[in-house]
């Protein structure tokens, strides 16, 4: 993540500036991990069995249509990061390439 003066000066130096790592990415983090997140937020443990209590408490409390609503999102998510990794390794492949004609 950089700002925009530092942006245009990397690209007069011919230098890519890369997205920022997301942490969304990781299909762990995105429906039933952030769900819990939130709900954990104000949770305070003493003991290791309470924390297991807790996470069986949370899931049983979750309905079918929870988890089926995270599996079906998974695939529109896949379907962005897929396009996303696309794009980069476009810029990548171009930038390579337009590096290697100078030497050529």
């Amino acid at each position: 993540h950089v700002t925009a003066p530092v942006k245009t000066y990397m690209e007069t130096l011919n230098w890519e500036v890369h997205p920022p790592y997301s942490p969304d990415i990781a299909p762990s983090d995105y429906h039933l991990f952030r769900s819990m997140a939130h709900s954990l937020s104000e949770q305070h443990f003493t003991s290791y069995e309470d924390i297991k209590n807790w996470i069986d408490n949370w899931i049983a409390s979750k309905d079918e249509a929870f988890f089926q609503r995270g599996i079906r999102m998974l695939s529109e998510r896949w379907e962005k990061i897929v396009a996303s990794m696309d794009n980069i390794f476009n810029k990548m492949y171009r930038s390579f390439h337009n590096k290697c004609l100078i030497f050529y």
